[in-house]
């Protein structure tokens, strides 16, 4: 027998030994650590290696241990030697790889590896298909370096043919356990996430597990908002729990919603869809997009879930798959979190109403069992606490001089008519109370009896009329009202400096802040404008939800209330400032508001009914101040005062004149002029130069000398560039010029109130 058929047979009975070898193998890590180890060893190749091919992401990749860990090794299927040797389906030799165009010496500048020499061959299937790549790296000869040869490279393709079985059938199962593991973990996910009610804790939920169930770097999951047509989401898994707003229309976010259709997008920046805003906003780069629509039990769409990143590579059509299920099992829970979120919001909306009513409010169930009493039942029913009060019965509760309750509540349950008393006596403790008792039979939608509502007005005399004039002013001064008696309270016509101030886009606060910030801040801001005025000897005439009305020269005249209520309106403007500073530290939104004062007569009084009066004033000089606070936002101004106002004053303050107006409902033109001592040289830089530039384009607006007036009010805007009242009159005067009135007075025509 010759040495080359002594050499087959030795190599037929290695080969038919590692495919016993590999049959007994279970795992696919296992099987490639052993073929890396026997082409290393068999080739005498210092370095070897074996890539298989991932169909859905048109990879090579291959498992390299790293302690106890194994770390997966990624690159396409068509780069480098081995994506030729794959793409080819021949082997090859390359004797030097740093001279083969092919060959990638990138890799060897991140390893640090030199490699030489590559002996590479394709793994093929009986049936031919090729499901991987075998390399190995340069050949050893004892102490010196070798070349590979095509004896090497029929050898390795041998080992190659005998290792496709056992790699096609670990790797089939790997791939079935895979699946059963992520059905099951799917399921498992399904029921944590699903069994939520909270929303904002559901929506961290779902995108944690998006998160992870398909191995991206980050998910975001967008609720429509009806109200705002708006996509929001409380949670951005990786981005520390931010909201997020945007149009439901835009981005590829609002295309998925508006067509509920799903995208899966590559490559983001190649899609004329994508918007890297955000991007740009928080320094993450998107690579690949997959989103889905979150569709309900009707078919209707009520959100998209939203995935970024797949790590090694672009989104595959499994997982497409896997998150459009995903998100069809949590749909139902997110409408329940909704509907419990909102449901919890008006709870807490209503809680929040009846724990800042003045009135006592006590609810029974349909047994008769008292179950709820607000803070101002415990204090007029002079109650200590929860003990007092609720669990017991409105028999036990409602006994002795106060039956007549009992009766009540039980003929309202019976005709399910509210039932209203006025001037009643209560009895709590050894205190007989003067009250308005008002019941009312609670009723379900369906029309079921859910118990009775019981609220009490406290009206004792003494207590209602010292509450009802420290709601308006100094608490001293309230005092000395109510020793003067009705000669105060009755119907009076005075000269007073009436005060109008009002919070800045208002509606968009409550929008933000929602019902209890909105209550907070209003609280906290009524607080400190109350205490600018009753310091100054004001009067506060009510709140008309956000606005103050207040008043200077009633009850009491001081002789000097112009100029109280002008300090009174500068230092609620700075205190203002300061609050905003103070808000902004804890990052939350500043605030803006206008002022209008006015001087003339005024009616008033104790208006009402004998059980409810209220201290207030009407008339015309009333009506003008809350025209001059409107008319803060038409002039780019904070604080304006009226003609009648400004000839008052004792004291000397930073004023200019800026417009002679007829005000909506009126005939006689009003001055109008600005109040300017709350500025610092920051908001209004040389303020006395500006003031006197504008006189100058005020005198020239008048006498019709457009060209003249526009030169001024460049000045005032050349010492103060944010002087928008200076850029109102440039335009007003261009188009005066044009326009060339015949009958020019200097006189505007407010046309709003």
């Amino acid at each position: 027998m010759s040495d080359a058929e002594i050499h087959r047979l030795q190599r037929a009975d290695l080969l038919l030994g590692i495919s016993r070898h590999m049959a007994g193998i279970e795992t696919l890590d296992e099987v490639l650590r052993e073929l890396v180890d026997i082409v290393s060893r068999e080739t005498h190749a210092e370095r070897s290696s074996l890539f298989l091919n991932d169909m859905e992401t048109g990879e090579l990749y291959t498992r390299v241990a790293q302690g106890s860990n194994i770390r997966e090794i990624r690159i396409l299927n068509d780069s480098g030697i081995a994506g030729w040797v794959f793409s080819s389906g021949k082997g090859t030799l390359i004797d030097d790889a740093h001279a083969d165009a092919r060959f990638n010496k990138s890799i060897d500048e991140q390893t640090g590896f030199r490699t030489r020499s590559i002996l590479c061959a394709p793994i093929k299937t009986v049936k031919g298909d090729i499901i991987g790549v075998v390399q190995a790296l340069n050949k050893k000869d004892g102490r010196h370096h070798a070349l590979f040869n095509k004896d090497d490279l029929e050898f390795l393709q041998d080992i190659a043919t005998q290792a496709a079985v056992a790699l096609q059938s670990t790797e089939f199962v790997e791939r079935m356990q895979k699946k059963r593991s992520q059905e099951m973990e799917f399921l498992d996910v399904v029921s944590d996430v699903t069994s939520e009610i909270n929303l904002n804790a559901l929506l961290a939920k779902v995108m944690g597990e998006a998160t992870r169930m398909l191995n991206a770097e980050r998910s975001t999951l967008f609720l429509n908002d009806e109200k705002t047509n708006e996509l929001w989401s409380m949670v951005g898994a990786g981005l520390n729990a931010l909201e997020i707003r945007l149009p439901n229309h835009l981005g590829i976010a609002g295309t998925v919603f508006t067509s509920a259709k799903t995208i899966n997008i590559p490559y983001a920046y190649a899609d004329l869809r994508f918007n890297p805003a955000f991007d740009k906003k928080t320094g993450f780069f998107t690579r690949s997009i997959l989103c889905t629509p979150v569709v309900n039990k009707e078919g209707k769409c009520i959100g998209v879930t939203q995935v970024l990143n797949k790590k090694g590579g672009p989104f595959s059509d499994e997982d497409e798959q896997r998150l459009k299920a995903f998100t069809a099992q949590i749909s139902i829970g997110l409408e329940n979190a909704k509907l419990f979120s909102d449901v919890q919001n008006m709870k807490n909306y209503n809680e929040s109403m009846l724990e800042s009513m003045s009135n006592a409010v006590v609810t029974t169930d349909e047994d008769g069992k008292i179950v709820t009493c607000n803070r101002a039942g415990y204090r007029i029913m002079k109650l200590e606490g929860e003990k007092d009060v609720i669990g017991k019965t409105a028999d036990e509760f409602f006994a002795g001089e106060n039956d007549w309750v009992l009766q009540t509540i039980k003929k309202v349950g019976e005709t399910e008519v509210p039932d209203i008393l006025m001037d009643a006596e209560l009895t709590f403790g050894e205190e007989k109370t003067s009250a308005n008792v008002t019941t009312l039979p609670l009723i379900s939608s369906e029309g079921k009896k859910l118990g009775s509502m019981i609220m009490i007005e406290d009206i004792s005399s003494e207590k209602r009329m010292k509450s009802t004039m420290s709601r308006y002013m100094d608490p001293g001064l309230a005092d000395q009202l109510m020793a003067g008696g009705d000669e105060f309270l009755g119907g009076r016509s005075a000269d007073a400096t009436v005060l109008f101030s009002d919070i800045r886009s208002f509606t968009t606060l409550t929008e933000a802040l929602g019902p209890q910030g909105t209550v907070a801040l209003l609280n906290e801001y009524f607080t400190i404008m109350v205490d600018c005025i009753t310091e100054e000897g004001g009067m506060l005439d009510k709140f008309i939800g956000d606005a103050i009305m207040a008043a200077f020269g009633i009850p009491v005249g001081h002789g000097d209330d112009e100029d109280r209520a002008m300090r009174a309106s500068i230092k609620m403007l700075t205190s203002l400032a300061d609050w905003n500073k103070v808000r902004a530290a804890r990052g939350e939104m500043t605030i803006d508001h206008g002022l209008g004062l006015n001087t003339g007569n005024i009616v008033s009084g104790n208006i009402g009914s004998p059980k409810r009066m209220d201290y207030t004033m009407i008339g015309d000089g009333v009506n003008l101040a809350a025209r001059l606070e409107s008319a803060c936002k038409q002039y780019h101004a904070h604080l304006l005062i009226s003609e009648f106002t400004y000839k008052k004053l004792k004291g000397t303050y930073r004023i200019r004149d800026i417009d002679d107006v007829i005000v909506k409902g009126k005939t006689e033109p009003v001055g109008v002029y600005e109040v300017l001592d709350y500025h610092t040289d920051e908001t209004f830089p040389n303020l006395m130069d500006g003031v006197n530039y504008f006189s100058e384009g005020r005198k020239h607006y008048r006498a019709g000398n457009w060209d003249k007036a526009i030169i001024s009010f460049n000045d005032v805007l050349k010492a103060n560039p944010r002087d928008e009242l200076s850029n109102t009159y440039i335009e007003r005067c261009t188009h005066l010029k044009t326009e060339n009135p015949k009958d020019w007075n200097g006189v505007w025509v407010m046309k709003s109130k």
